[in-house]
């Protein structure tokens, strides 16, 4: 049997990151063309290539949790739980009126609790070997804790669940609970991303791939993305909490509706374990599914918040496949929001949507920060937002994700009306 597909809205939205705890101090710093980025505080970096990265600021696990249960959760789980609240907050959600039987949490990280494996690992060898482990090792480091942690805290008891696609973690969440909503297996879902990996081990491993900037006489201007001088990634942390709704259960409770989600798009690489396809064969797969599930043209999109992580390939084949998608349009908008946060990993889908959302409501398109002399083959071929914020109505924005493995995740947004 057939049915009609829901339509899905945004309403909430929650961030944790470098540049601001709450979305608005978040979107202020962004449009200011501001870099959360500065020598790591979290541990010593005196033996590593990489001494810095875009850290949390101010975050306080006592204001979102008592002294004891925050002890059980990673930090991964207490961002997520921080961006999710907030999120909650800013829909103007009473559960109590709503049905939690239809109601889930869809998380999405990379890594999952990494700073504590190190931590116990660390332990046990120090320990002479003898497995004292903290009864809540294992629930603190597998990547679907946040979900079930968000689903206890607000006893939502729908649909639950967590995506693992590295770096296209939070995107693939954010779809799979467009999806499922579409499809009327839930009228509300909590979704987003969230990470912790500024410590020993992902500096450490990160850096051992030749994947991280090594910038460290200029920390806040290592991320620049399509510059020919860019020299890796900078590692950000933290979380983005979207809450997404059927269109008639927002109108159903009043809700303010913030953009709609009207696209989705995914497909794989094939090609390499962590590199990407040098002509962007995913990457343009996945932006042409999203189109096609959008039902409009290439045309129709004003802005693409692009992945653009500031690697040699990783920019220049989503360029290729970009030119491939929309051909040479001066008019399309696009920005690398990562030479500002930083590169969040499994979070960065979530706080990158939030950011489209907001390009959407407020009519500013972020700013690319960093960038001095762009690729020569893509100079001048579309607006890469170099410096400062511009205004610009956007009916239509792109997000773009990528992970190790190939993994593609690509959403489209829509201006509500």
């Amino acid at each position: 049997m057939t049915k009609d597909l829901k339509r899905v809205v945004i309403t909430g939205m929650g961030v944790v990151t470098s540049l601001g705890n709450t979305v608005d101090e978040f979107w202020k710093n962004i449009i200011a063309g501001k870099s959360g980025v500065g020598l790591i505080t979290k541990f010593d970096t005196t033996n590593f290539k990489t001494k810095f990265a875009a850290e949390i600021k101010n975050f306080i696990a006592t204001d979102y949790f008592e002294k004891n249960e925050a002890r059980k959760y990673d930090l991964f789980t207490q961002y997520a739980v921080a961006a999710a609240d907030e999120a909650i907050k800013n829909a103007n959600i009473n559960f109590d009126n709503l049905n939690r039987n239809k109601i889930g949490v869809i998380w999405g990280s990379g890594n999952g609790g990494i700073q504590t494996f190190q931590d116990q690992v660390g332990e046990f060898i120090k320990g002479n070997k003898q497995p004292r482990f903290n009864p809540y090792f294992i629930p603190k480091i597998i990547a679907d804790i946040p979900s079930g942690v968000i689903s206890i805290r607000h006893g939502l008891r729908g649909l639950n669940f967590s995506t693992v696609s590295a770096c296209a973690s939070s995107n693939n969440a954010i779809i799979d609970a467009c999806n499922y909503i579409r499809l009327g297996k839930a009228d509300m879902i909590i979704t987003g991303g969230s990470e912790a990996p500024i410590n020993e081990s992902s500096i450490g491993g990160f850096n051992a791939s030749k994947a991280l900037s090594t910038n460290n006489d200029n920390p806040e201007g290592a991320s620049r993305p399509f510059d020919i001088n860019r020299d890796g990634f900078v590692m950000g942390e933290g979380a983005g909490a979207l809450v997404v709704e059927s269109l008639d259960a927002a109108i159903k409770r009043g809700a303010t509706i913030l953009a709609e989600i009207v696209g989705t798009g995914m497909a794989a690489d094939a090609f390499h374990l962590t590199g990407t396809h040098p002509d962007g064969e995913g990457a343009y797969l996945g932006m042409i599914d999203a189109l096609e599930d959008a039902a409009i043209d290439a045309t129709a999109i004003d802005y693409i918040n692009a992945h653009a992580t500031s690697t040699h390939m990783g920019d220049e084949s989503e360029l290729k496949a970009i030119m491939r998608v929309f051909g040479e349009r001066k008019d399309l908008n696009i920005s690398a929001t990562k030479s500002m946060t930083g590169h969040l990993l499994g979070a960065a889908g979530a706080i990158e949507a939030i950011i489209s959302v907001k390009a959407i409501t407020e009519e500013i398109v972020p700013p690319t920060i960093n960038t001095g002399e762009v690729e020569p083959a893509y100079n001048n071929k579309f607006n890469l937002t170099l410096g400062t914020a511009q205004t610009k109505q956007i009916n239509y924005a792109m997000s773009n994700t990528f992970g190790f493995g190939g993994h593609i995740a690509t959403i489209i947004l829509k201006k509500y009306k």
